[in-house]
């Protein structure tokens, strides 16, 4: 029997522990990716893997998953709506790595990748990964949580 999961519900899913395990799950399956965040319920969980000479700073990656990820997000979401069929997630180009974005269940699951991955291929990995470890997570309406 399934029954829908109410926003109380879904935030107690997103717990510190439950975010800190799911990126220990991500580090620990794809070598490809350098630091994790995952912002939902107004709460932001942040790990790198290990600090490298070309990283960001920790400060910069709290306020670009504060402020610039959900405003992309937005932006491209509101857009796709128009008449592109959605977004399924972002993949930003920067010099020294590449940001995959995906909007989530009260906010945004951001993911550095080194530069040498093979975008389509490990994007692909994550999602699937995510679907089946993570399927709430990938839920963006309370409306269609169902287990």
């Amino acid at each position: 029997m399934s029954r829908l999961i109410t926003s109380f519900d879904a935030e107690n899913i997103f717990t510190m522990d439950n975010k800190n395990q799911m990126i220990e799950d991500l580090f620990t399956s794809f070598s490809e990716i350098r630091y994790a965040a995952i912002y939902s319920w107004q709460d932001l969980f942040l790990k790198a893997r290990q600090q490298s000479a070309d990283s960001s700073s920790e400060e910069s990656d709290k306020y670009e998953e504060l402020l610039v990820n959900p405003t992309l997000l937005t932006l491209a979401k509101q857009r796709g709506n128009i008449d592109c069929g959605g977004l399924r997630f972002l993949m930003i180009a920067y010099g020294n790595f590449y940001q995959l974005i995906t909007e989530v269940n009260g906010g945004h699951l951001s993911i550095s990748l080194d530069r040498q991955s093979d975008l389509t291929e490990i994007t692909e990995r994550i999602f699937e990964f995510l679907e089946l470890r993570y399927p709430e997570l990938l839920q963006t309406s309370l409306n269609s949580i169902l287990y």
